[in-house]
């Protein structure tokens, strides 16, 4: 089965499948990098989209920021290999170290963990917000040569409450994604 357009989610209770126009395809991929790639991976084979649309939620590094998101680059945040390597780039790796999306104005960070303390180097990078599987999704996407746009719904602020506020918000999102979708489908 072939589809225009892909929505990958970490979780159904960040946005239901029974909310989108039937047409869409949506898949989930469970929380994390790992997830996210064999996810992506086995979709793009099964669904051969022509592009992939990415919403999650996401805490806040930069307090200035609300709402729901367009993000323009992501990175890694938790590859650490020095002296390998700087902190974000895989040593030995060909592969690009940040990706860029269709859009938006916003970077994000990708690691396998939630982030509850500040953290120097994610405002020295310009990260605005973090996540757990948007750079695993762009990583395929472009390996598979297929544009991908992301949207990020603020649920925390990316501290020691940052898991108490997601679980209250992770839902909060969906209508602000759905707006989005709306355009995105018009166009």
């Amino acid at each position: 089965m072939k589809t225009e357009l892909l929505i990958i989610t970490a979780l159904e209770s960040e946005l239901k499948r029974e909310s989108l126009p039937p047409a869409v395809q949506i898949v989930y991929s469970g929380i994390g990098k790992i997830n996210a790639t064999l996810t992506t991976l086995k979709a793009i084979q099964e669904l051969q989209p022509k592009s992939i649309l990415n919403f999650g939620t996401a805490g806040k590094v930069n307090p200035n920021l609300q709402g729901l998101l367009q993000i323009a680059r992501v990175i890694q945040r938790d590859m650490q290999t020095e002296p390998l390597a700087p902190r974000g780039i895989t040593p030995f790796c060909q592969r690009p170290f940040e990706y860029f999306s269709l859009g938006g104005n916003y970077v994000c960070g990708t690691g396998d963990s939630f982030v509850t303390a500040h953290d120097p180097w994610l405002h020295s990078q310009k990260v605005d917000v973090v996540d757990m599987e948007l750079f695993s999704i762009a990583t395929v996407a472009y390996q598979s040569n297929i544009p991908w746009q992301a949207y990020k719904y603020i649920t925390d602020d990316a501290n020691e409450d940052a898991g108490k506020d997601w679980e209250a918000k992770v839902n909060h999102g969906q209508e602000l994604f759905l707006e989005k979708l709306s355009e995105i489908l018009r166009d």
